[in-house]
C-alpha cells in the first residue's frame, strides 16, 4: 500500500493537517534562519564559520601537522556513529511500520487514539522521513570531511608557497560545507524525535514541535556556549550591541 493509499483509505482531520504543517514549517524554518541569522545575533553555527578558516589559516605554518588531522578525524567519526545510528533507527521504524499486530497491541496497552494500523504506518513515515533525511545528511557530511582531509593533502609544507593559503581556505570552505549538512542532520534527528509526539495525536505533536523548535533556537542563539564563543572575538568583528559588551558580561557562569 502506498501513501496516497493510505490518505485515501484513512484521510487526516484538520488538526492533523496543521499540526504536520507546523511540524515541517518549524523544521525548514529554523533551518533557513540558523544558516542566515539577522547580522546583529548570529548563531553558533555562523559564528564557527570564522573559527574553522581560522583553524585552516594556522594549519599553513603549524609543524608537524598530525594535531590537524586528529580533528579532522575526530570529526568524521561524529559523522560516521551518527550516520549508523540513523540507519539502524531506519531499520527499527521499517520493522514497526510492517509489523501491524504489534502496533496494535502497543496502541491498546497504551491507550492509544489510533486504532487502525495504517494510521500507524504514516505517523511513523513522517518520523521516518525525518531519520532518512537525517543520514542522508550525516552521509554527505562525512564525505566532504574525507574532501577536505584531501585537500589539507594538498596544501604545500612551505607557508610561503603560492598556493598554500589559498588551498587551505579551499579545504576551510570545504569543513564549513560539511558542518552545515552535519548540523541539518542534528536538526532532522530533534524534529524526528517530536514527531513522535503524533503517535498520542495532534496536539502532542504541536507540543513536541514547540519544544524541539525551542531547545534548537535556545543552543543557537541564548546558550552558554555561544556567549563563549563570541567572548572570543575581536571587538571590529561583532555588531551593535554584542561590541558594547563590558568585561563582566564576557564571562558567563558554567
Amino acid at each position: 500500500m502506498t501513501l496516497l493509499d493510505l490518505l485515501a483509505t484513512h484521510p487526516l482531520d484538520l488538526r492533523d493537517i496543521i499540526a504536520l504543517a507546523c511540524l515541517f514549517a518549524a523544521w525548514l524554518g529554523i533551518g533557513w534562519f540558523t544558516e542566515r541569522p539577522p547580522a546583529t545575533r548570529p548563531s553558533v553555527s555562523v559564528l564557527m564559520k570564522r573559527f574553522r578558516r581560522e583553524w585552516l589559516r594556522h594549519f599553513v605554518s603549524r609543524e608537524p601537522r598530525i594535531f590537524d588531522g586528529n580533528i579532522l578525524a575526530s570529526l568524521r567519526e561524529g559523522t560516521a556513529f551518527f550516520a549508523s545510528a540513523c540507519m539502524i533507527a531506519t531499520g527499527g521504524l521499517l520493522a514497526l511500520i510492517g509489523n501491524g499486530e504489534r502496533l496494535r497491541n502497543i496502541a491498546s496497552g497504551l491507550e492509544l487514539a489510533p486504532a487502525a494500523d495504517t494510521e500507524w504506518e504514516l505517523r511513523l513515515l513522517v518520523t521516518m522521513f525525518f531519520v532518512v533525511n537525517a543520514f542522508l545528511k550525516f552521509v554527505w557530511a562525512h564525505r566532504l570531511f574525507g574532501y577536505c582531509a584531501v585537500i589539507m593533502a594538498a596544501v604545500p609544507n612551505d607557508p610561503d608557497h603560492p598556493d598554500a593559503m589559498e588551498r587551505a581556505m579551499q579545504a576551510a570552505d570545504l569543513n564549513i560545507t560539511a558542518a552545515r549538512s552535519f548540523n541539518a542532520g542534528l536538526r532532522s534527528v530533534y524534529f524526528a524525535l517530536g514527531s513522535l509526539g503524533w503517535l498520542m495525536g495532534a496536539w502532542t505533536l504541536l507540543v513536541g514541535t514547540a519544544i524541539v523548535l525551542w531547545v534548537t533556537w535556545r543552543r543557537e542563539f541564548a546558550s552558554t556556549s555561544r556567549q563563549v564563543i563570541l567572548r572570543s572575538l575581536p571587538p571590529p568583528a561583532l555588531s551593535g550591541p554584542v561590541a558594547l559588551r563590558t568585561p563582566e558580561q564576557r564571562h558567563p557562569q558554567p
